[in-house]
C-alpha cells in the first residue's frame, strides 16, 4: 500500500503551520512531512504531533537564509561551519521529533564554481552522514530543476547518482521527487526504476504547474501502480493545491493514506 505523507509547508497553507496538523489529520493522513519546521520550538511540534496522532517522516536542513537567495549551505566553501551547525540543528529536531529522514539542499552556485562546489558538497555530505548514522538517520539529496531553482547545484540524477556512488555511505541516499525529475530529464517512472535501489524518499506533484497529481500531464495511476507494488517507503505530497487544500485529495480516494 502507497504511504503518503502530507507537506505541512506546501498545504493547508490557508490556516498558520501549527494548526496544520490538525488539518492533516482530518483529511485522514497519518503521516506528514515539512521543509523546514525550525521557526517553532520543538516542544509545539511534539505537541502537534501527538495530539493528531501523526508521524513526521521527513525535515529538510536549515537551508540559510531562504529570503536572502539561500537553497542550502552545502556547497559553499566560506560556510563550512555554518553548515555543520545546521546539520546539528537537524538531527535535535530529527532525533526528538523520531524523524528518520533529513534532506540536505545542496545550494546555489555558479558555473565557474561548479568543481570546488563539488569537493565542497562531498566533505559536507561525508560530514553530515558520518554524524546523522549515530542517530540511525539518513540523509537525502534531491535534485532539483534549474526553471524552478535556478543556479542549483545538484539539477541532474545521473549527478547525484557519481555522488552517491563516490560518497558509499549507507545512509545517504536519494530523495526522488517525480515532479523535477519530469521537469529535469522526462520519463520519471524509468528513471526510478533505474534508481530504485538508492532511493530513500520520494515526492510528487504534477507538471507544469507544480500542483496535485492528476490536472497536469504526468500519468501518476501508472507511477502509483508501480510504486504500489515494488515501494515500501514513504511518498510526500510536497505540491501547491489548486484550491482548497482539504479538496486536492480527490485523486487519493482508495490509495491509502
Amino acid at each position: 500500500m502507497n504511504k503518503f505523507a502530507v507537506n505541512l509547508t506546501t498545504i493547508f497553507t490557508e490556516v498558520p503551520f501549527l494548526e496544520r496538523f490538525k488539518k492533516a489529520r482530518e483529511c485522514g493522513f497519518s503521516y506528514v512531512e515539512c521543509q523546514f519546521p525550525y521557526a517553532y520550538s520543538i516542544e509545539e511540534i511534539q505537541m502537534e504531533l501527538v495530539r493528531n496522532e501523526l508521524s513526521m517522516v521527513l525535515l529538510n536542513l536549515p537551508p540559510g537564509n531562504w529570503s536572502k537567495g539561500d537553497r542550502g549551505l552545502a556547497v559553499d566553501p566560506n560556510r563550512v561551519d555554518e553548515f555543520r551547525s545546521s546539520v546539528m540543528e537537524g538531527i535535535k529536531y530529527a532525533t526528538a521529533l523520531n524523524v528518520p529522514r533529513i534532506h540536505c539542499m545542496a545550494g546555489i552556485v555558479s558555473e565557474d564554481d561548479k568543481k570546488i562546489a563539488n569537493e565542497v558538497f562531498l566533505e559536507n555530505l561525508f560530514f553530515a552522514g558520518t554524524e546523522m548514522a549515530k542517530h540511525g538517520l539518513t540523509v537525502l539529496i534531491e535534485p532539483i530543476n534549474q526553471n524552478d531553482m535556478p543556479d542549483y547545484f545538484l539539477s541532474d540524477i545521473h549527478q547525484a547518482k557519481d555522488i552517491l556512488d563516490t560518497l558509499r555511505l549507507p545512509n545517504v541516499m536519494l530523495q526522488f521527487d517525480f515532479y523535477h525529475m519530469q521537469r529535469i530529464h522526462g520519463n520519471p517512472l524509468t528513471l526510478f526504476q533505474q534508481y530504485a535501489n538508492v532511493v530513500g524518499h520520494i515526492q510528487i506533484a504534477d507538471v507544469p504547474g507544480r500542483n496535485q497529481p492528476g490536472i497536469g500531464e504526468m500519468d501518476y495511476q501508472s507511477i502509483f501502480q508501480y510504486l504500489h507494488d515494488t515501494y515500501e517507503g514513504y511518498i510526500g505530497l510536497e505540491y501547491t493545491p489548486l484550491g482548497k487544500s482539504q479538496d486536492s485529495f480527490e485523486w487519493l480516494r482508495g490509495g491509502g493514506k
